[in-house]
């Protein structure tokens, strides 16, 4: 069964198994879903209100993208462990010749990097979400503030789980200017996401005084 047809209490279980797949990454990703949802919920208790009259097309228009990135994310979490379960067979190769360690090398390479793409498609996702936000706090439905809040968080949660099993991949790779590239678009997304978050979290705070 793929892991996004589960429920929730068959997810957990599935992560809490003795697997290292699904994992962090996984996680992460659903992390990124449950951000669009309160996204979408908040627009949803805005749009239709003679309040917001004003901001009904925004609203309309944010709720369209929250459901696209929902299930964008929802396969990012199989992709996932997908991309972990590649680099585990390409460990368990042969490598009797010199020959079979050649391709081994390269089997590897290839699915390592993979297995880091995955995750920083997961945390570009997470960080147009954070970037969405302080729109939404300002406009969108104030009842709904903490829930706001709450998304900031799974984003934010989301974007940095994201990093790390991109990092991690990106430890393993043979070449230097792949490896270099990844890690520099890892340091551009956490400090835009960090930035973005402080701005989500400093609205939240001030509206719950």
């Amino acid at each position: 069964m793929a892991l996004k047809d589960m429920n929730l209490g068959e997810f957990g279980l599935e992560v809490a198994s003795s697997s290292p797949a699904p994992g962090g990454g996984s996680v992460a990703a659903y992390a990124g879903v449950q951000g669009y949802a309160l996204v979408a919920m908040v627009c949803r208790l805005t749009i239709g209100r003679e309040k917001f009259a004003a901001v009904q097309d925004e609203m309309k228009s944010l709720l369209d993208l929250a459901e696209t990135k929902q299930e964008m994310l929802l396969s990012l979490v199989d992709e996932d462990t997908e991309g972990f379960n590649c680099v585990m067979a390409a460990l368990g190769l042969p490598k009797s010749s010199e020959e079979e360690k050649n391709l081994r090398r390269k089997a590897l390479e290839n699915a390592t990097l993979k297995a880091a793409d995955i995750p920083l498609r997961t945390a570009r996702e997470c960080l147009i979400g954070l970037s969405k936000l302080p729109s939404l706090l300002d406009k969108g439905n104030p009842n709904a503030l903490s829930d706001m809040g709450v998304a900031a968080l799974m984003f934010k949660s989301g974007l940095e789980g994201a990093l790390y099993n991109v990092q991690i991949n990106a430890i393993g790779l043979k070449s230097s200017s792949r490896k270099e590239a990844l890690l520099a678009e890892c340091q551009a997304l956490r400090s835009d996401g960090n930035s973005l978050f402080e701005e989500c979290q400093g609205k939240v705070l001030e509206g719950l005084k």
